[in-house]
């Protein structure tokens, strides 16, 4: 794939997707970000698709097809291999954000609470179903299938999808308040260099996506639980503060 300012434009993309969708419904909504934070997941899945439809684009385009995209191959499964490599994925993501939340703001374990503020029940529960195969299929895509495979250099092809892939979550949600955003990103870019670094190396595409699967799968359902019981939000807010 050609190295050109098309690879910085896609690798950016979700980051100006985020702040134009935030800023827009702030603007109709004649609200303050901080007071849309909780809808942070709905907007994602429409930016999602929004990706998703880019990447067919960019596939149509190069005249392949996204499994050829990202480099996925069949091939036989260890089970034991895969469930590691996901508990690695996993515990790699919360000491990226715990450490975040430690250097931040001061507090080990800190999480930020409108990350699972209630929304509608009802989206709450689509919400499991749809975030989580959206994020995984726009995400892994844009800044593995395209972003990594874009570039020659291997630090290149680690640490630039690396870091955008890390920034887009400064954006979500969308507030401008420089220690939030610094937190999302430290929170998220020593596991973003390391799924990088484990997809350069030829690892399985299937075991990186799981993993995925089940970091977003994670967050939806504590969102549907706050959003059942509501009370269980509201004890969280009285322990920790937002930013």
């Amino acid at each position: 794939m050609k190295y050109n300012l098309r690879v910085w434009f896609i690798l950016s993309l979700r980051c100006l997707l985020f702040i134009a969708a935030f800023s827009f419904c702030s603007i109709i909504t004649q609200k303050d970000l901080t007071e849309i934070t909780h809808w942070w997941t709905i907007l994602a899945s429409v930016i999602n698709i929004v990706t998703i439809i880019v990447l067919w684009i960019v596939c149509k385009r190069n005249h392949i097809t996204y499994p050829e995209m990202i480099h996925y191959q069949k091939s036989p499964k260890s089970i034991c291999r895969g469930f590691l490599f996901i508990v690695t994925m996993l515990l790699t993501g919360m000491g990226g954000m715990y450490f975040a939340g430690w250097l931040c703001y001061g507090a080990f374990p800190y999480l930020a609470p409108m990350m699972i503020a209630p929304i509608p029940p009802c989206l709450a529960i689509l919400n499991i179903f749809i975030l989580p195969l959206t994020t995984t299929i726009a995400e892994d895509g844009v800044y593995l299938g395209y972003g990594v495979n874009s570039f020659t250099s291997k630090w290149a092809a680690i640490l630039v999808p690396a870091f955008f892939y890390a920034l887009q979550h400064s954006f979500i949600p969308t507030i401008f308040d420089m220690k939030f955003m610094v937190y999302r990103f430290l929170s998220f870019f020593p596991l973003t260099i390391w799924i990088c670094l484990q997809y350069n190396k030829g690892s399985s595409i299937s075991h990186i996506m799981a993993g995925h699967w089940v970091l977003n799968i994670a967050t939806t359902i504590q969102i549907a639980v706050t959003s059942f019981h509501p009370e269980a939000y509201t004890m969280l807010l009285s322990q920790s503060a937002v930013f």
